[in-house]
């Protein structure tokens, strides 16, 4: 895949400049870590412009069953800060598909822990339809944002 940054075609929705190949991250970012700033690293060398995905807390809830400890809008504003991304969005959508369709890209970046699960494979088979390629990264097995939780409510005890 392409190294440069931010040239190319424009985004419907900033009007930027934003080109090349376009990287997507979903996930919850709660409770910040080395893990979640892996993933952006290795995404951002695979893609010229990088939109990084925050589920809703209630979408975070039906996933995981449980809230995130950190809110929306707070883990909002720490990827708007980290300087790998270059568009934040709110993933709201029922589907990744529906995440593509409103903000299309070319690329959607996992952990990979998802491969070869039945979730993978689903999103494997769903993208391969539209031309998005799935690429997986080593998932962080020493952190974690429900080690890192485990961790804070044993502290609290």
């Amino acid at each position: 895949m392409t190294q440069g940054r931010r040239h190319g075609r424009p985004s419907e929705e900033s009007g930027l400049d934003t080109g090349g190949v376009r990287g997507y991250v979903p996930g919850v970012f709660d409770l910040f870590h080395i893990g979640h700033l892996n993933i952006l690293r290795a995404a951002r060398q695979e893609c010229d412009w990088l939109i990084a995905g925050v589920v809703t807390d209630d979408k975070a809830f039906r996933a995981k069953a449980k809230y995130p400890v950190i809110p929306l809008a707070e883990r909002i504003a720490i990827l708007q800060h980290i300087s790998l991304v270059d568009e934040v969005v709110v993933e709201h959508h029922a589907t990744k598909l529906d995440v593509w369709r409103e903000h299309p890209f070319d690329v959607i970046f996992k952990g990979d822990d998802w491969k070869g699960t039945a979730k993978g494979r689903e999103l494997e088979s769903d993208f391969s339809a539209v031309g998005v390629e799935v690429a997986y990264f080593p998932y962080t097995v020493h952190t974690s944002s429900t080690l890192l939780r485990a961790v804070l409510n044993s502290a609290a005890s």
